[in-house]
């Protein structure tokens, strides 16, 4: 893939040192230009990056950041996620106004990367590290989103073969999380198979979503791949999978839930597709991944982050309970209060 175009699931960049930074600014500077922002926009663009390289190169530990443009109604941004393991910062919200500094610095980076973006979220703990996602759209910022979800290829490769996607078709809000066998671009290319035949599927529940997913990629080498609906109305969730794929409902003052995939290969042979209702109370939270991620994390361990945009909480579990031996992908989800 030619350096000068960002897929939609978009380049990660690790920040280890200054000498990077020109680069992520440069690729930024491009990826607005070809999404046709405003000269201003982009220029806006050109500062935040500068203000996000800069923090985790002088502030951070394991720096990372994502690129990748965002899509929604016929409309293009920028969207960035910066993730570290750093020192973190007890208040986020204080730490982001102009003049702020725990570090002895001038403390300008946060709030002018605030002044200057369409849309900004982000968590932070004291030893833990800090995310922060921010977007920028040239004219108003879309709606949040109610889900939001990020995948890293494993160590050595360029694009991961996990996926995932999001829609909401004649009233159901569906997601999808997939995972192609393997490694590298035949991997991707069967879960790349999966996101698009997801995008164009009919109406219907789960099951019968990955019931055209099956048929739909059955030229690639197959995939692990669940399907979910959130359904406020009924206080339901529905969902569908097949093979190790990770599904968890997390609620106030319950235990988190795993939800049933069978096993399977979509794409493959003829698998037994069953779907399953599940209880999903308001302010519940879906919780997908692949198997790069460990399932040991505790969503109590992090307070707060259910306040939190679903892209800063997912994020956040990649960076604690991802595995660089191989692709990850985590999904949040929440609909409703």
């Amino acid at each position: 893939m030619s350096e000068d175009v960002v897929a939609d699931h978009g380049l990660w960049f690790r920040m280890e040192s200054g000498g990077g930074a020109s680069g992520v600014r440069r690729a930024a500077e491009r990826l607005g230009q070809q999404l046709e922002l405003g000269p201003q926009r982009v220029a806006d663009l050109a500062i935040v990056t500068a203000e996000l390289t800069s923090n985790l190169v002088k502030h951070a530990q394991e720096g990372s950041l994502l690129l990748r443009p965002v899509r929604r109604a016929g409309r293009a941004g920028v969207e960035l996620v910066a993730i570290d393991s750093g020192p973190g910062m007890a208040d986020l919200a204080l730490s982001s106004v102009d003049g702020h500094s725990t570090t002895g610095t001038l403390g300008i980076g946060l709030g002018a990367i605030v002044r200057q973006t369409s849309w900004f979220d982000g968590y932070s703990l004291p030893g833990r590290g800090t995310v922060l996602a921010v977007q920028v759209w040239d004219g108003p910022p879309t709606e949040p989103d109610w889900a939001g979800g990020l995948t890293r290829p494993i160590t050595g490769e360029q694009v991961s073969g996990d996926g995932y996607a999001v829609r909401v078709v004649e009233g159901r809000h569906q997601v999808l999380l997939c995972d192609g066998l393997g490694h590298g671009p035949l991997a991707a290319a069967a879960s790349g198979a999966a996101v698009s035949a997801f995008g164009a599927a009919p109406a219907g529940p789960p099951g019968s979503v990955v019931q055209h997913l099956h048929r739909a990629i059955s030229y690639t080498r197959g995939a692990a791949l669940a399907v979910a609906e959130l359904d406020r109305a009924s206080g339901l969730l529905r969902y569908a999978g097949l093979g190790n794929i990770a599904s968890m409902i997390v609620a106030t003052g319950e235990r988190r839930r795993g939800l049933v995939s069978l096993p399977g290969i979509a794409g493959h042979q003829r698998p037994v597709v069953r779907e399953y209702d599940y209880p999903f109370p308001p302010g519940a939270t879906l919780v997908m991944h692949s198997d790069g991620v460990v399932d040991r994390w505790d969503l109590d361990d992090y307070p707060g982050i259910g306040g939190r945009a679903p892209l800063v909480a997912a994020a956040t579990l990649l960076r604690d309970a991802g595995i660089r031996r191989d692709d990850a992908c985590v999904l949040v989800a929440r609909v409703g209060p």
